[in-house]
């Protein structure tokens, strides 16, 4: 049941986590935008993630809270809430729980506020329990029943990321620098994550590129962030590749994966600008505790595959693992370029 008794006008969405959560939750978007059709609708994030809603037609504003930086100390949260106050939302809803978050839509004045009970969730209107832990459905549903515990219908659960024409222009001119036409087929590698525990190992990157090679003779594009492109050197030094490790924005990665056939990642951002894409797309997984596991975070969508080996660990140590990763080091490249020339093949069918 809706717990508001009168349509509000002006709503913000709240989610400064990663790129991926943020991709995650445009379903949410979509769904409030359709059943507040009139309302004003904004969308607070961190600025590296912007790129990922920047051009949504479902939203009507981008705020950027840099929580690293810029507003990174409580002084400055508290100035960036009198920003937030001069907006005069009547309602937050908060899709990823934080001290910071919970604190700045409480001082800016905004009268409903709907979020996770967790970290200070006893000052929100409506705190929702927190199960994400569990890992029982993926995170894109345990985002979309923050709706559903305030009376919003899900009518779609597809992902959205926007491609603007600047950014395919670039990867055009770029693809063309190393001999990619407009018709040239290729795969784009991201061997890069957030941390050791899902990062599969460099050498079975580099002996897969070899496979694939041979196997299909295309091209092969290596991504990274510009501060992992150490994960990538091993890959680049023993591969005759595309090495465009750190030099491109957020919205050019988009527009990259657009254009390739095959994305191949460990867990981490880009893997869902693939799926939102419906571009094919191969995820390596590691850890299985549950709220890190493949069922709360696999890419979706019907070309997506995930590959994830359990171990046999009763507790996962993650970055401090004992194992030498085994859970990642037993998957390997024969294992991926199966799944890769499957993919590859259904693609032309």
């Amino acid at each position: 049941m809706d717990i508001f008794t009168n349509n509000p006008k002006r709503i913000l969405i709240i989610r400064t986590d990663r790129l991926g959560d943020v991709i995650l939750s445009t379903p949410a978007i979509k769904n409030i935008r359709n059943y507040y059709p009139n309302a004003y609708l904004a969308f607070m994030c961190r600025p590296y993630t912007k790129d990922a809603l920047n051009g949504n037609p479902y939203l009507d504003e981008i705020i950027v809270y840099d929580k690293d930086k810029r507003h990174k100390n409580f002084l400055a949260t508290l100035w960036f809430s009198f920003t937030l106050r001069k907006y005069k939302f009547d309602l937050a809803i908060i899709l990823h729980p934080t001290n910071r978050v919970n604190l700045l839509t409480f001082f800016s004045g905004i009268p409903r506020r709907v979020g996770w009970n967790r970290k200070l969730g006893w000052l929100l209107n409506v705190p929702i329990e927190h199960l994400k832990q569990e890992g029982t459905k993926h995170e894109s549903e345990y985002t979309l029943d923050i709706l559903r515990e305030i009376g919003i219908p899900i009518v779609d659960r597809d992902l959205y990321f926007p491609i603007h024409k600047d950014a395919e222009h670039s990867i055009e001119t770029i693809l063309a620098r190393h001999g990619i036409s407009e018709n040239d087929p290729f795969i784009v590698i991201h061997p890069s994550a957030s941390c050791p525990s899902k990062r599969w190992p460099q050498e079975h990157f580099s002996q897969l590129v070899k496979l694939l090679k041979e196997k299909t003779k295309m091209k092969i594009v290596v991504i990274t962030a510009e501060r992992e492109k150490a994960y990538a050197q091993k890959i680049v030094g023993e591969n005759s590749v595309i090495d465009l490790r750190g030099n491109l924005t957020i919205s050019e990665v988009g527009s990259l994966l657009k254009r390739s056939r095959l994305f191949i990642s460990n867990d981490s951002g880009p893997v869902h600008i693939a799926a939102a894409l419906r571009i094919p797309v191969i995820s390596i997984f590691g850890r299985s505790d549950p709220g890190l596991s493949p069922e709360r975070w696999k890419p979706l969508g019907n070309k997506s595959i995930y590959l994830h080996k359990n171990v046999g660990c009763f507790e996962c140590l993650a970055h401090n693992c004992t194992k030498n990763f085994l859970c990642l080091t037993s998957i390997t490249p024969d294992n991926v370029l199966e799944k890769a020339l499957y993919l590859l093949n259904s693609d032309k069918s």
